[in-house]
């Protein structure tokens, strides 16, 4: 039976009954929701659909959607049996298991340090719609080389995490080739300053209470802040790819870079963008305190469990506070990156006169790399879509600093 659409207004949005949406498929077009006289993207064009995915929309009593009116020809073509790719990974408790014990036995590096031609010292892995493969065996006794079949592959790009310290010489290295030209070499130093962040996060996430990497991540604050005032074009470089999974320190390194940037965009002080820098690279760490069973829950959260995840805020601070060595105008961006100045966020529920100026750049950057990261159960958003999400929840971000923030993507 073929759908039947109707346009209810000059915008041409075209409702449809969410049952219409099938378990097992990837919705073939961005779906939008209704919400206060307003639409807003739900999920963009290739999303998978899960069972998961459905049971939240039911919960949120999303009985009808939207699409727009330029896609109705595309939507009625939906065909669930030709779609379908099979079961989704996230509907099998065993098969979301495996996956998430290879992610943490993995790491994300930046495919951009794999140069065609050189040789690695480490074996590589992809992960793409969840599931994980060897592409490259090397080891430092047994370089391999890197070539198209390689660097061709489409996904995530990973390396065990046994061999994190092989990867660490090898990123120095490259910054000690002969024969990379001044942009080039700009280039590369930003791409390493991102992935030794990482690697110092990830650490940390690991033993939150360590002095020596607390030591070590403000360094790398600093080493972000004086790259982009440098060239704020290295923004680009220093902000992982989006598109691909969700890595808790991925999101860390991309917090702190994108707030660095709009906090040198707003006219900060040198001295105050590194104690944003800190706040907003360590805004996370508390979720390193927290069940894993909770943080890696592929279902609906129940209100005892989102209440747990909502304790990442103050645990965080309580590991900042103990630590004893960052400023204290450093916690605000823990403590305040999931409050609204409308009154709708968390911890505190605090307004607008409430939330500091760190807490609310930092608010702006974890919502955008969230927006623009693929989850489990979410496809990322473009870095358009995601912007005009964000400009769309009126009354949620600082409107000054939103511009800004806009502009500052705008030119890199």
């Amino acid at each position: 039976m073929s759908t039947k659409f109707q346009t209810i207004n000059s915008k041409g949005y075209l409702p449809f009954a969410a049952i219409k949406l099938v378990v097992g498929t990837k919705l073939p077009c961005d779906i939008y929701m209704k919400e206060g006289g307003m639409f807003s993207l739900l999920f963009a064009g290739g999303t998978e659909y899960t069972k998961i995915t459905q049971e939240s929309l039911a919960g949120r009593g999303l009985h009808e959607l939207y699409i727009s009116d330029g896609y109705k020809a595309v939507f009625q073509a939906y065909d669930s049996k030709s779609n379908s790719d099979g079961a989704s990974v996230l509907d099998s408790q065993k098969a979301f298991s495996d996956y998430s014990f290879h992610k943490d036995n993995h790491y994300q590096i930046d495919r951009n340090m794999l140069i065609k031609g050189t040789s690695v010292p480490f074996s590589i892995y992809s992960m793409k719609n969840y599931a994980y493969s060897r592409i490259l065996q090397a080891t430092p006794q047994y370089p391999a080389p890197l070539n198209d079949d390689v660097l061709s592959v489409r996904g995530d790009i990973l390396i065990s995490k046994s061999d994190v310290p092989v990867y660490q010489e090898y990123l120095n290295s490259i910054l000690q080739s002969a024969g990379l030209e001044r942009k080039e070499r700009e280039h590369m130093q930003a791409l390493v300053i991102k992935e030794n962040s990482k690697l110092i996060v990830k650490d940390l996430f690991d033993n939150p209470r360590s002095g020596e990497k607390i030591k070590e991540a403000q360094q790398s604050v600093n080493n972000m802040i004086e790259s982009i005032i440098g060239n704020k074009e290295t923004i680009h470089d220093l902000v992982s790819l989006r598109g691909f999974d969700y890595y808790t320190y991925t999101h860390s390194v991309n917090v702190g870079v994108l707030a660095i940037g709009l906090g040198l965009a707003a006219g900060l002080s040198r001295e105050d963008v590194e104690k944003l820098g800190i706040g907003a690279l360590l805004h996370d760490i508390g979720k390193s305190v927290l069940p894993a069973d909770i943080i890696n829950k592929q279902g609906k959260l129940d209100s005892r469990e989102f209440f747990i995840i909502q304790s990442h805020v103050s645990e965080g601070v309580k590991i900042l506070e103990e630590n004893g060595r960052l400023p204290k105008e450093s916690f605000p961006a823990v403590m305040q990156h999931h409050e609204k100045i409308s009154g709708r966020g968390y911890p505190a529920h605090l307004n607008e006169k409430d939330i500091s100026l760190f807490g609310r750049i930092a608010a702006i950057a974890d919502c955008y790399d969230a927006l623009t990261t693929t989850r489990p159960y979410r496809q990322a958003l473009s870095p358009f879509q995601a912007l005009a999400t964000i400009s769309q929840e009126t009354g949620n971000y600082d409107p000054e600093l939103l511009r800004i923030f806009i502009k500052m993507l705008g030119k890199v």
